[in-house]
């Protein structure tokens, strides 16, 4: 491919799973296809070590937004831990996130491993387009005071501590209570979530374009704990009854804070989006039915 003029001054910034021989691979084909078209590349320095990479390739020791400084594009090689952690340097400095899948699922992913010359081209004729994914604000109160802010791409779930007791919780909607159990705990979630934790805690598949928040109580004892599709414009709350053990904060798996007995979690829409690279127009439904092997055999389609 003959490098163009406009393409010169262009820095994309890496982000992979060095512990991975085939991310490894794949990160050195990412980087001598885009070094080859000249588009720079940086990395994180701690990343940078386990891999083999020439002298042009830039490396960066800090781990916040200002690593990603003057980057047009994050291009995260990984499964979803590794997208998760891409997302957290595409929210704080708001340049659009690629993620390539080397794991199993991959509902962040745009693109799989067998697609790395594909991605390559896009990235260097800049044939992708950016749309913007719905985050979650978090907040954690203790007597009415907050002790803790965070953020989610995903979910903000409330779990219990200990695996022997059962977590008792409130869950409240727009400040009014909705239902009292016992149980694991409580997803929040985005639409993006929807297809994360919430799934897998019984919870509806939400299209992204749907402006919405998800409750999904996790195995609750229960008559009334059902999943809820709420307002974008909600908040939600999980309040830890007093009497119960403590509980455990997780935001997108990644991070996490211990829960008094007491504490109060509201989550609402977050004030910053999540931008990621598009690569397809293929719909949300045919990417449900890949990423899941959902059986379809059979359907005829629309009369024409």
């Amino acid at each position: 491919m003959t490098i163009k003029s406009d393409v010169l001054d262009r820095t994309v910034f890496l982000l992979t799973h060095t512990g991975r021989a085939a991310a490894i691979r794949s990160a050195e084909r990412v980087v001598q296809g885009l070094l080859r078209c000249g588009i720079g590349v940086r990395l994180l320095a701690d990343e940078a070590v386990d891999l083999p990479l020439p002298p042009e390739v830039e490396q960066v020791a800090a781990a916040g937004p200002e690593a990603v400084e003057g980057c047009e594009l994050i291009i995260v090689l990984g499964g979803d831990g590794t997208l998760l952690r891409g997302a957290e340097f595409a929210r704080a400095s708001g340049v659009p996130l690629l993620g390539v899948n080397l794991g199993r699922v991959g509902f962040l992913a745009e693109a799989e491993r067998d697609d790395l010359d594909k991605v390559v081209d896009r990235v260097v004729t800049r044939e992708y387009e950016v749309e913007e994914r719905m985050t979650l604000d978090v907040l954690v109160r203790n007597d009415g005071r907050i002790v803790h802010t965070d953020w989610a791409l995903n979910e903000a779930s409330v779990e219990k501590a200990s695996r022997e007791r059962l977590l008792e919780v409130v869950t409240e909607v727009d400040g009014r209570p909705v239902s009292r159990f016992g149980g694991d705990g409580v997803v929040c979630a985005t639409p993006t979530g929807s297809t994360a934790y919430a799934f897998s805690a019984g919870g509806p598949v939400v299209w992204p374009e749907v402006e919405a928040l998800l409750m999904v109580p996790i195995s609750a004892h229960a008559l009334f704990a059902k999943p809820l599709v709420t307002s974008p414009r909600s908040v939600l709350a999980v309040e830890v009854q007093p009497e119960t053990p403590n509980g455990v904060l997780w935001c997108d798996g990644r991070r996490t804070v211990e829960l008094a007995a007491g504490a109060r979690v509201e989550v609402r829409r977050g004030a910053v989006p999540v931008r990621l690279a598009r690569l397809h127009h293929a719909s949300f439904t045919d990417r449900l039915v890949a990423k899941f092997a959902l059986p379809v055999a059979g359907w005829r389609g629309a009369p024409a």
